[in-house]
């Protein structure tokens, strides 16, 4: 059984720790942890994960999040991933920080990454995490704030939120959905 795992992000190391990545960084702490290595490969950064018999293929899109419908298809089609074995890792600015939203389809909630693969699959009923980064930014802050690092406050409880999102990874494949979304959303 294969899933694909993307974390949205944006590649350059100016944005490497901004709240806006943290698809990227829940993906490469599980890399990490898991001494594999991302390869540059076509549309994106891949490397190949596996646990309990099933195989998953993480994504880092190399296309910038506002194209990140074209790496997904690419790759569900390459590797032969039925949509349902998808898990999207993404910010969002409408959750505090430190909530985490699983669900098993929904809309693109404002997010350009959501929303430009929503456009390329021409649906949106696969699974997502939306990480909440929270929304403590002024009048026209938005673009600052999103691309801006995370707080001292923020990088203490970061470690663990993410470990927390590399469980929900494993989740998804091993009990299913809907448990997945029981066991591990966060409401602050």
């Amino acid at each position: 059984m294969k899933y694909l795992i993307v974390g949205l992000g944006n590649i350059g190391e100016e944005y490497k720790n901004t709240r806006h990545n943290i698809g990227f960084k829940i993906l490469d702490a599980l890399a990490e942890a898991s001494n594999i290595v991302f390869e540059s490969k076509r549309y994106g950064s891949v490397t190949e994960y596996r646990f309990k018999g099933r195989t998953y293929i993480l994504l880092k899109p190399s296309t910038y999040m506002n194209l990140s419908g074209k790496a997904v298809s690419y790759w569900m089609q390459k590797e032969k991933i039925p949509i349902e074995n998808i898990y999207v890792l993404v910010d969002d600015l409408a959750l505090p920080f430190g909530s985490i939203r699983i669900r098993a389809k929904g809309s693109d909630g404002g997010h350009n990454g959501l929303k430009n693969i929503n456009e390329v699959l021409g649906r949106n009923d696969y699974p997502r995490l939306r990480f909440g980064i929270g929304s403590e930014f002024g009048r026209g802050q938005q673009v600052n704030y999103v691309l801006g690092e995370w707080s001292k406050d923020e990088e203490t409880e970061l470690e663990q939120l993410i470990k927390h999102c590399i469980g929900s990874i494993k989740g998804i494949s091993t009990i299913g959905i809907a448990r997945t979304m029981n066991q591990y959303n966060i409401k602050k």
